[in-house]
């Protein structure tokens, strides 16, 4: 039978930056400023007759020698002046940013582009820039030319800064593309390090090198000398390894976590960009084997580098949003290598319920069987605030494909993770990325990472295996309708016999998506199961 358990008070944690399942306080600052301007968006925007617009755009002189002939160029429109264009690659329902889109070639760095005719632009809205509505909007563009991961903020990519434009029948914008963006960096910390290693099997894989990078933040008490428990933390969407700097600059944390009673653990933050988004760590046909590389390069790296050790006996991983599915995937794919998963709110866990998709049975992943468009996003009395549509639309925008399986976004690593290789290279969509359609033959490919299923295929062998390794936290009103999965998947393990399960599956009502997720709380039930040693 199952472990009582306990809930935590909730808190309104919020967790990595760029994600789409978490909403993290950049995230929180742009919906209430953006309520600030509701207004004015609605009010501001009346749309007219075709305009005469006309965008150039330079690259300043010094940056032309780094900068590609080739790439893909982006245009960001927003009405709210407290947020930077590029940033806003997510439909925030009360302060939109309108995209738009094109790829270039060869172009003459020395020579503007002058851009007139919109025709062939993919775009984020239902206007396009021929008839963009009168108002006032900060602009930005954005050179996408690094192409080895798919993320338009990804390091190596240029960008001009946000400038003011009042838009009227006739109009002229000039922009500069001048800045590039930097690697990241870790904030300087006598417990943090930062990890760069290639790994053999990807580059080989890729047949260029590629790296995976981690962040690492050592227990107060270090000592080289010693072996340590270890966590492995998997970021929500988008989080990189630089979100150590969250912790590190964290003054309440760093105060608790450098005193000697704090838990003598090992963390390390994994970071899974790849070329298609987020690779979750775990092996696929477009993206590579991730979950091999992980588990038998990088850990064992970490682990010779810092542990002392490499016996799975308290080597934990944990991680919310993205990260508790993550999480939780490497702890049932690889149940030997892992010594317990703390998973919160994690992504779909049993595709009958793919959110609100069954995609086994469903026809169509943006419109229900009622003919209503799905809702992707709500808050948590259940108000929707986002529909699967619109999410997908702006996703379309971003991937050098004009579609989603580029994108770097959410179902654009879902594509690349659970889908077959296509001709073209890219994954074969499991839905149509203008219209929705469901391919039921891509769904069934989809059966190899539904949680349930392998549960149900593999509990003989599996179930003992896992005992006692297995907590899951979700929220009954989950921002992203994730809840009715982890329901499922939860009866399922009540149905497991011989053994029967154990694991600990836990819903606080109405809390939202990683309310009630934070390092320090994970830490202390690591503390916790040493502690019962």
């Amino acid at each position: 039978m199952k472990k009582s358990i306990i809930n935590y008070q909730p808190s309104f944690i919020n967790y990595q930056p760029s994600t789409m399942y978490i909403i993290m306080p950049v995230k929180i600052k742009h919906l209430l400023l953006g309520i600030l301007f509701l207004g004015v968006q609605i009010n501001g925007l009346s749309q007219t007759a075709k305009k005469n617009l006309t965008i150039g755009v330079s690259f300043a002189k010094e940056i032309q020698s780094s900068v590609s002939k080739d790439g893909r160029l982006l245009l960001f429109f927003t009405q709210n002046p407290n947020v930077e264009p590029r940033e806003m690659t997510w439909p925030y329902p009360w302060s939109p940013c309108y995209i738009f889109a094109k790829n270039f070639s060869d172009i003459n760095l020395n020579k503007a582009l002058v851009l007139n005719d919109f025709s062939d632009w993919t775009q984020s809205t239902e206007w396009s820039l021929d008839n963009i509505p009168e108002g006032e909007y900060y602009v930005q563009c954005v050179w996408y030319q690094n192409t080895d991961v798919a993320n338009v903020n990804a390091p190596g990519n240029y960008f001009g800064e946000k400038q003011k434009v009042s838009v009227s029948d006739q109009l002229a914008i000039n922009m500069t593309i001048n800045q590039v963006i930097p690697e990241r960096t870790i904030v300087e910390n006598e417990l943090a390090r930062m990890v760069d290693f290639k790994s053999d099997t990807l580059s080989k894989w890729w047949g260029r090198p590629v790296s995976l990078k981690a962040s690492v933040l050592l227990p107060s008490g270090y000592d080289a000398n010693k072996e340590y428990a270890i966590r492995y933390n998997v970021a929500g969407y988008g989080g990189r390894y630089d979100r150590i700097n969250r912790l590190l600059s964290d003054a309440a944390f760093m105060d608790w976590w450098n005193l000697p009673e704090s838990p003598q653990v090992i963390n390390v933050y994994l970071d899974g960009e790849g070329p298609f988004g987020d690779s979750y760590h775990m092996d696929s046909e477009n993206s590579g084997p991730h979950g091999y590389a992980l588990v038998y390069e990088l850990i064992l790296h970490i682990e010779k580098t810092y542990r002392g050790t490499n016996t799975a006996k308290n080597r934990f991983i944990d991680g919310c949003s993205t990260g508790g599915w993550v999480s939780l995937g490497l702890q049932l794919y690889y149940p030997d290598f892992f010594d317990g998963v703390f998973s919160y709110s994690p992504d779909a866990v049993d595709f009958e319920n793919y959110q609100l998709i069954d995609i086994y049975k469903d026809q169509n992943a943006f419109i229900n069987e009622t003919g209503y468009l799905r809702p992707v996003m709500r808050d948590v009395s259940g108000e929707p605030w986002i529909s699967m549509k619109d999410f997908v639309k702006y996703e379309n925008v971003l991937g050098r494909s004009n579609t989603y399986l580029d994108s770097g976004g959410q179902f654009s690593a879902h594509a690349a993770l659970y889908s077959p290789k296509g001709a073209n290279g890219l994954p074969i969509p499991l839905f149509d990325p203008l219209t929705g359609k469901i391919d039921s033959e891509v769904a069934e490919y989809w059966k190899k990472y539904d949680f349930k299923i392998y549960l149900e295929e593999n509990w003989e062998t599996l179930g003992p295996k896992i005992a006692g390794k297995i907590y899951i936290w979700m929220g009954d009103m989950d921002h992203f309708y994730l809840n009715p999965a982890t329901r499922s998947l939860d009866e399922t393990f009540d149905n497991m016999v011989n053994p029967e399960s154990d694991a600990m599956v836990s819903f606080s009502a109405m809390e939202g998506h990683c309310s009630m997720f934070s390092d320090r709380i994970v830490l202390e039930k690591i503390q916790e199961k040493l502690d019962e040693e």
